[in-house]
Formats: C-alpha cells, structure tokens, sequence
C-alpha cells in the first residue's frame, strides 16, 4: 500500500501539471484572438480544439498506462518530470502555430509544434518502457496482453509525430492538417485502452 501511494502522490502531480498546461493552452489561444484579423480568428479556435484533443489524449494514455503501475523509484520519477516538461510546453508552439500560419514563420511554428509533440512521444516511451520492460515497476497483477497493447500504441507515436513534422518542411499547412488527423486517429486508438480497469483486464490473463 505505501508503494502504491507514492503512485498515487506522482499521478496527483501529474493531473496538476496537465490541468495547468490546459489552462496556459485556453488563455494563450485566446490572447491571440484580437489580433487574427481577415477572418483568421478561427485559426485559434481550431488550434485550441486539436491541441487540446492532443493533449487529453496524452492523459487518458498517461493514466491508463499507471493503472499498471506499482511502485516508483528515482529514475522513473526523473523520466515523467521531463515528459510533464514537453507536456507543459505545449501551449507555447501552439500559440505561435496560430498566429503564424498562412504567414511568415509558418514552417518554423510548424516545425516547433511537431517537435514538441514527438519529444513528448519519445518521453511517454521512455517512462513507460522503463517501467515495463523487466514489469519491476508494474502491479504484481498487471495484465500481459493490455501492458503489450500499451506498449505497441505508444511505439507508433514518436515516428507518426516525426513525419507530420518533417512534412512542415514542404507545406506547413499540411502538416498542421496532419496534427489534426494524428488527434482523431488517436482518440479511436486510445478507446482500445481507455476504458480498461485494471479489474476488467485480469480477464486478459485467462
């Protein structure tokens, strides 16, 4: 139990870090509105809508992921605090995403956008992989095959992240409507995951 509360205390912070970079996304968005002007005020609007889906995504997946988990230890905790640090800086590619799309320094914001989102890629499979690997930081009664499922959904992240990233280098507006199609594919993804209780999931193991 005292294990599984150290958990408990990391997903607390976890939650407050992303509630906050939600927060920091709607009031940096929303600054931008005022100076879109030419009908260009839905760009905000919609970069509001998918980052935020891009985000919530992130966190069904974080918490998902640590029904599974156990116990924590240093290295593990190290790896999330620089997964909450990409999380964290989200809203600032995406306010620069809006403001210069269909503009000067479009493929720059393009390109500042995707990275952040394949280095956040790269550190869910970090700390996931890390707890996983040798299941020395999973629950005694994690599930076999929703651990695998986990672990082969967060593999394809960072590569899908990478190539609408490196598409901003030929057409920034295309990779912008790649990120978008990246959050609608994940959110069918992550309802293979998301609503798996680690209860529901023991039935793997029969």
């Amino acid at each position: 139990m005292p294990e599984r509360s150290e958990v408990g205390r990391l997903e607390t912070f976890s939650d407050g870090v992303f509630a906050i970079a939600a927060t920091l996304l709607i009031l940096n968005v929303s600054s931008r509105v005022p100076e879109l002007a030419g009908g260009r005020a839905w760009l905000a609007y919609a970069a509001y809508a998918v980052t935020f889906v891009n985000m919530g995504i992130i966190w069904v997946n974080h918490h998902t992921a640590f029904t599974q988990v156990g116990r924590v230890d240093r290295t593990f905790l190290m790896l999330n605090v620089f997964f909450l640090m990409f999380v964290a800086f989200i809203p600032y590619p995406t306010g620069l995403l809006t403001e210069h799309l269909g503009r000067p320094g479009a493929e720059r914001a393009a390109l500042l956008y995707g990275g952040t989102l394949t280095a956040t890629a790269v550190c869910t499979n970090l700390w996931w992989l890390y707890a996983s690997r040798w299941r020395h930081l999973l629950r005694h009664d994690a599930a076999p095959r929703l651990v695998a499922g986990i672990t082969r959904s967060y593999l394809v992240g960072p590569f899908v992240y990478l190539a609408a990233t490196l598409v901003a280098l030929v057409s920034p507006n295309v990779a912008a409507v790649l990120y978008a199609a990246i959050a609608v594919f994940y959110v069918a993804e992550s309802s293979r995951f998301g609503g798996r209780t680690p209860d529901a999931a023991r039935s793997d193991r029969d």
